[in-house]
């Protein structure tokens, strides 16, 4: 490593990420502070975690809601997610997500003038209310790009890319003084700074780290970035911060095997079923997406159809992602029965088979073997079917984190200084996939940066 040199003056706050990590940026910046942005990747309005989302922001109790009458409040999204993750969720965490989310969404729309809508033509495995928010297109890169134009016109914040934040370093008091950046050639810089975001996502892109710490989806396809290999947690550890729910992940069972794009969930909570290898159901698919990849992952094949109608199909259009999907030629077209078990290569019997059970179960005929107790309406030809693997999308586990996002030591004191954002942090979703619901990526992305940028612009006063 080259000699770092030094800045005696630098900015206010140093963000580690340009993704969800541009809210604490933004927020920092219309609080007063001076900020910059470093970013790994060149590439990062197209190849980060959050432009790879499908942009759902969960908020309870927003105007949105109130406008649609719906009901909801924090202390039902805490509820939901508690449920979810069976009680193991950090509770302290998941209070801080959803009292901030209502105010995050407002704060987006009407400080950064991004055009959010509630989505309410289908509803996300867990949720017991409407309450994710989104842009046109349904597509993480249209939020980016929001952000990322924000930052753009905004003089108070910076943004270096490609360059990345290796080391965070203590003064004598154990508070943060300064960062060591990496240019592309090596060469390295320290700037002076008093706080940092560590908002790097977590360890999807290291296989070391996900065959150790989650090894039932570590044989999956990994969809996010390839700069989210564990930095923050190797810099917490270097300075002595804690970590948890190392093992928590958002998996994802609707991957185009052909395209390698996102189906999406919407095509099974329209209706849609999943079909094995042998032409049958295996499971329950309406209990998540994320936890149903590793139900697929353990198939014969790894592999499986997602089979819908065409008013499903003409539903889901609706996502950028599975436009791109219908755009790659990865959905196949069948009449009937017989010609989609000879268009997938599924036993025929068995697809006749099952489409047949299906419309009795959803007629309310009879009840599913598998436990799912939704869909939407029988499936009516013509049929539509997408060949799937499982996906491992990012990770959930991270440094601990209070309800400011400021980093932990075991002890349970503050590094000062020192936050963390999205998967850098310890998330809300439990431990392993199940406890996943939609928008727990996006949310401790962008609420954790937004909590970390009022904290540090209150110690700057």
């Amino acid at each position: 490593m080259n000699a770092p040199a030094s800045n005696s003056e630098g900015p206010d706050l140093v963000v580690a990420g340009a993704g969800g990590g541009l809210a604490a940026a933004l927020r920092a910046a219309q609080l007063g502070l001076d900020v910059l942005v470093v970013e790994a990747s060149e590439h990062f309005r197209r190849g980060n975690n959050t432009s790879m989302s499908t942009a759902m922001i969960p908020g309870a109790g927003s105007r949105w809601q109130a406008t649609e009458g719906i009901d909801d409040s924090p202390e039902q999204f805490v509820a939901d997610i508690m449920r979810k993750t069976k009680g193991s969720a950090d509770a302290r965490l998941a209070k801080a997500m959803a009292e901030v989310s209502a105010p995050l969404v407002e704060w987006m729309a009407d400080h950064l003038a991004i055009p959010l809508t509630l989505v309410t033509d289908f509803s996300y495995p867990g949720h017991s209310a409407f309450r994710c928010h989104t842009v046109e297109g349904r597509h993480g890169s249209i939020l980016l790009d929001h952000l990322a134009q924000a930052v753009s016109t905004n003089d108070k914040i910076d943004l270096l890319a490609p360059a990345r934040l290796t080391e965070v370093l203590l003064d004598d008091d154990q508070a943060v003084r300064a960062v060591v950046i990496q240019m592309p050639d090596g060469s390295t810089e320290e700037i002076t700074t008093r706080a940092v975001v560590l908002a790097t996502n977590g360890y999807g892109g290291s296989p070391e780290l996900v065959r150790e710490l989650i090894p039932e989806i570590a044989d999956a396809r990994y969809h996010g970035s390839e700069t989210s290999l564990g930095d923050a947690l190797r810099i917490g550890a270097e300075l002595g911060a804690d970590s948890a729910f190392l093992d928590a992940y958002q998996g994802h069972a609707a991957l185009s095997k052909k395209a390698t794009t996102l189906v999406g969930w919407a095509t099974i909570m329209h209706g849609g079923i999943v079909l094995g290898q042998d032409g049958r159901r295996f499971g329950d698919e309406t209990t998540g997406y994320s936890e149903y990849a590793a139900t697929l992952a353990a198939q014969p094949g790894s592999e499986g159809w997602i089979v819908i109608d065409q008013a499903i199909f003409d539903k889901c259009l609706a996502f950028t992602d599975f436009q791109q999907t219908v755009d790659s030629g990865a959905i196949v077209w069948a009449d009937t029965a017989d010609d989609l078990a000879q268009v997938t290569g599924l036993p025929v019997e068995a697809v006749t088979l099952e489409l047949s059970d299906i419309e009795a179960i959803s007629r309310g005929e009879s009840i599913d073997s598998h436990g799912r107790t939704y869909f939407a309406n029988p499936l009516v030809a013509p049929y539509a079917a997408v060949k799937i693997v499982p996906a491992l999308f990012h990770t959930q586990g991270g440094l601990v984190v209070d309800e400011h996002a400021r980093v932990l030591r075991p002890n349970g004191s503050p590094i000062t200084g020192l936050y963390a954002s999205g998967g850098a942090a310890m998330g809300i979703s439990g431990h392993g996939a199940s406890g996943y619901l939609a928008g727990n990526g996006l949310l401790p992305a962008l609420g954790l940066a937004y909590l970390a940028a009022n904290n540090i612009a209150a110690q700057n006063r």
